[in-house]
């Protein structure tokens, strides 16, 4: 008997759409699919997988969605599961799950994972090592918590996703600047956490019923923060082959305690992380969904396993089948640079021959920046490579001399 999967997609990504057939390609499932995009828009291949669609004006209404799955409903039988990859759906997800009594991520949880003050509180209360934070609803708040905490500081928003809108303040005129601009409120506070300082990870794990499956382990050079701070800086992300040794003892336990008291009974979770001193971990938030920034393409490639469809099995059938990891993986990712006319265009690509000289044997993905391109608004940046090899060193090394190669001229 077919499974009917409702999956929600309110713009039709790249990324997104790789998921989605994935969902689509699983044996015995009828995909419907819930979109603000027309159906159109959609890939002919893709389009002809689904079993149905539906469109609505706003995919982050939890009615919307409660209305679409009863019309979906209709065609093809009450649906077994509701799912999206996005951060920003995941509550809207588990409100219209709950209104229709579909298995899955329930809402207290998927606000703990979403409200990053929330998260912080569990964490804590739970024992969990992560840095201090107020949600601060006026600027007295703010101001007593810099004083107790001292400089610097991140302010982030509450609901924030991959980093965005974080900035770091170094002191207490930075503070008044952003208090200034802001104006917290009860309605709209902001998030003020202690500056942490040392060697950022992520931490990717399978849960099953509430039973650790699975994990993976990468390192970013240099930290989200950084990156963000500076447009022009070129980053990585490097996957070892090997991660089960001592050094990740205390993330693994953590890892698995914090995605347990936050809730997750089944699902792949996005952890950011860091490696202090003397072998002590801070927990900076986590996701209860796939990770953004390629890692899916990462994590496929360092097991041999495409994770684009094996999140959706996961999902639907709560089935996932841990694969060795078989390879070191790492993405460089390519950012222009402005020159002194701050142009939107890649006018140039410079040392991508000698990069390809060197290390073209390595790479198994790429989207490689072009001349002509729009500059992109993401800190992703115009471009990025994917390399792998058997040796954690071989891929580390090629890493820092690719980003040191590779230059990206706009004007």
């Amino acid at each position: 008997m077919n499974t009917h999967v409702i999956f929600v997609a309110p713009f039709f990504m790249e990324t997104t759409l790789r998921f989605v057939a994935g969902a689509a390609s699983l044996p015995g499932v009828r995909l419907s699919l819930v979109s603000q995009d027309p159906v159109e828009k959609l890939p002919p291949g893709l389009r002809a997988a689904l079993s149905a669609h539906w469109r609505v004006d706003n995919a982050l209404d939890p009615n919307q969605l409660v209305d679409a799955a009863h019309a979906l409903a209709s065609r093809l039988g009450p649906p077994r599961r509701l799912l999206g990859a996005l951060e920003q759906l995941q509550v809207p997800l588990a409100k219209a799950r709950e209104a229709l009594g579909i298995e899955g991520l329930d809402p207290e949880s998927a606000r703990n994972f979403r409200d990053k003050a929330r998260m912080k509180d569990v964490l804590r209360t739970a024992g969990l090592p992560c840095a201090r934070h107020v949600l601060a609803e006026n600027s007295e708040a703010a101001s007593a918590f810099a004083g107790a905490v001292g400089f610097p500081l991140i302010a982030k928003p509450p609901d924030g996703a991959g980093g965005k809108g974080m900035f770091r303040l170094e002191s207490a005129q930075d503070l008044s600047r952003l208090l200034d601009l802001f104006s917290p409120s009860s309605s709209q506070p902001v998030l003020l956490e202690e500056f942490v300082s040392g060697t950022e990870h992520s931490f990717d794990s399978v849960v099953i019923h509430g039973k650790p499956v699975w994990h993976s382990i990468s390192r970013y050079s240099p930290a989200p923060l950084q990156v963000l701070e500076n447009p022009w800086i070129q980053w990585c992300v490097f996957l070892p082959r090997d991660v089960s040794g001592p050094e990740f003892d205390s993330i693994r336990d953590a890892g698995f305690q914090a995605v347990e008291a936050l809730g997750l009974q089944t699902g792949l979770s996005h952890m950011e992380w860091f490696q202090l001193r003397n072998n002590r971990i801070a927990i900076s938030e986590v996701g209860a969904r796939p990770p953004g920034a390629q890692f899916t393409s990462l994590m496929s490639w360092a097991h041999d396993l495409d994770f684009y469809q094996a999140w959706p099995r996961l999902m639907v059938f709560d089935e996932f089948d841990p694969p060795p990891r078989k390879y070191a993986v790492g993405a460089a990712y390519f950012r222009g640079q402005k020159g002194m006319s701050g142009g939107q265009r890649v006018l140039n690509i410079h040392g991508l021959d000698e990069a390809q000289r060197r290390f073209g044997h390595l790479v198994v993905e790429s989207r490689l920046p072009s001349a002509g391109q729009f500059a992109s608004s993401s800190y992703e940046g115009e471009g990025y490579v994917i390399i792998r090899d058997e040796d954690s060193d071989v891929i580390e090394d090629a890493l820092d001399q690719i980003v040191s190669l590779v230059r990206v001229e706009l004007g």
